[in-house]
């Protein structure tokens, strides 16, 4: 089950249809979906949570805590929505897009994908936006 928690001023309209999306790119990886908490908030609020279990003192725009067993992904994302705004502001891209570029990004975490070295970032993001075109929304 997929669920969405708003910690800060975004509210996704049309949640079924991210829903949904998140669902085909864990099937497209080969995996089933359990339980994914995705969870909108603030600088502050991720900020706290990078300082108190990762030991970080750095703004991010996305931390993920891995519950994947086996071949059901699990897991809770937490994504700074000032972070994803500003982001998108940065590299002049459309706000959405950034977003589904962060969420999509926290299921290839859950996936197996990483981004420490050069090549697993070039990776990352090349399925960033394979995932990102798989996002549809029916006229």
């Amino acid at each position: 089950m997929i669920e969405f928690h708003f910690k800060s001023d975004l509210l996704l309209e049309d949640k079924s249809n991210y829903a949904d999306w998140i669902d085909k790119i864990i099937e497209s990886e080969g995996f089933q979906t359990g339980q994914v908490d995705f969870i909108f908030c603030t600088d502050e609020y991720l900020l706290q949570l990078n300082q108190e279990y990762l030991n970080h003192d750095t703004f991010t725009d996305i931390i993920t805590f891995d519950y994947t067993d086996d071949k059901t992904i699990s897991g809770d994302i937490f994504i700074s929505t000032d972070r994803v705004e500003e982001n998108a502001n940065e590299f002049k891209v459309d706000s959405l897009n950034e977003l589904r570029r962060v969420m999509s990004h926290g299921i290839l975490h859950l996936a197996g994908y990483g981004d420490k070295s050069k090549d697993e970032v070039k990776l990352m993001r090349e399925k960033e936006d394979e995932k990102i075109k798989m996002f549809h929304v029916e006229p």
